[in-house]
């Protein structure tokens, strides 16, 4: 089973959690900002639809879209 993930890079303030908790590295952290300049994580290819990345966000800013 796969999946997807939508990332609200605005609300995101760049702690890096999911990136950490992702265990197939999928998640890597930009070198761009968001507005209030905090960096913010994009996917790679390969998400599992897991869902911890989802669980670790304290600012509820993933969605996890299993496929």
């Amino acid at each position: 089973m796969g999946g997807s993930l939508e990332i609200d890079v605005e609300k995101c303030k760049g702690c890096g959690l999911c990136v950490d908790a992702c265990p197939i590295d999928y998640l890597k952290m930009s070198f761009k900002t968001n507005q209030k300049g905090y960096y913010y994580p994009v996917a790679g290819e390969g998400c599992t639809g897991c869902g911890i990345c989802y669980t670790m966000c304290p600012d509820v800013c993933i969605t996890v879209n299993k496929e």
